[in-house]
């Protein structure tokens, strides 16, 4: 059982594909496919709860799967009885539990970080280092940011997770990461209006990184 995320309608959501309900329910693919596919749910409901997608097979072709919300798959196992099945739902329910507790302290940090940027933004903008950096000092900072913490820039986290310009890269990285991200905002923030420039903060960023 695999309770993982993906991005519905831009937003982090819980779910779990029908190869893995089918590998766990001990039923053939095809037939899990079929039973979502005759669930007789409103296109609404459908729409937001049923995700087709993918995966490519042992004989690499691209085969069709579906990925489903708690919501879908409360819906698509409630006519699967048994014993064994009921211990398989109950797993399911707990991972899913637990993945939405994560997701959560995700929101609350991702909430956090708004002001954190806003402060950050306030900062340069003052300090006028946007206008000697001809409007990328944001994302120059940003960038110092992330190399000190991920010894990467955005570009290349993005590629990395196989992100697209569109994606918020910031809605992939864990409870931990953004608290660290923010942590870090927050002092360059402070350090801008101490009169720090971009070279001074890296620099301090770098050796306050090694004594840690």
């Amino acid at each position: 059982m695999l309770v993982e995320t993906m991005i519905i309608k831009k937003v982090e959501t819980s779910i779990v594909t029908s190869l893995d309900v089918a590998e766990t329910f001990e039923k053939e693919h095809k037939r899990v496919l079929q039973d979502i596919r005759n669930l007789g749910c409103s296109e609404e409901f459908g729409q937001h709860n049923f995700v087709l997608s993918s995966y490519t097979s042992i004989q690499n072709k691209k085969q069709p799967m579906y990925c489903m919300t708690r919501d879908g798959f409360t819906l698509l196992v409630m006519g699967y009885t048994g014993e064994k099945a009921m211990k398989f739902k109950e797993g399911y329910i707990r991972q899913f539990n637990a993945m939405e507790k994560v997701l959560l302290g995700k929101i609350r940090e991702r909430d956090k970080g708004i002001a954190v940027r806003q402060a950050l933004t306030n900062a340069l903008k003052e300090s006028q280092e946007n206008e000697r950096m001809h409007g990328h000092a944001y994302s120059t900072y940003t960038d110092m940011v992330y190399r000190t913490l991920f010894g990467r820039t955005a570009k290349q986290l993005r590629e990395e997770k196989g992100l697209s310009t569109k994606d918020n890269l910031r809605d992939f990285l864990t409870e931990e990461e953004l608290k660290a991200v923010q942590s870090k905002e927050m002092l360059v923030s402070g350090l801008i209006d101490c009169g720090w420039g971009y070279s001074q903060i890296r620099d301090f960023l770098k050796t306050s990184l090694r004594i840690c």
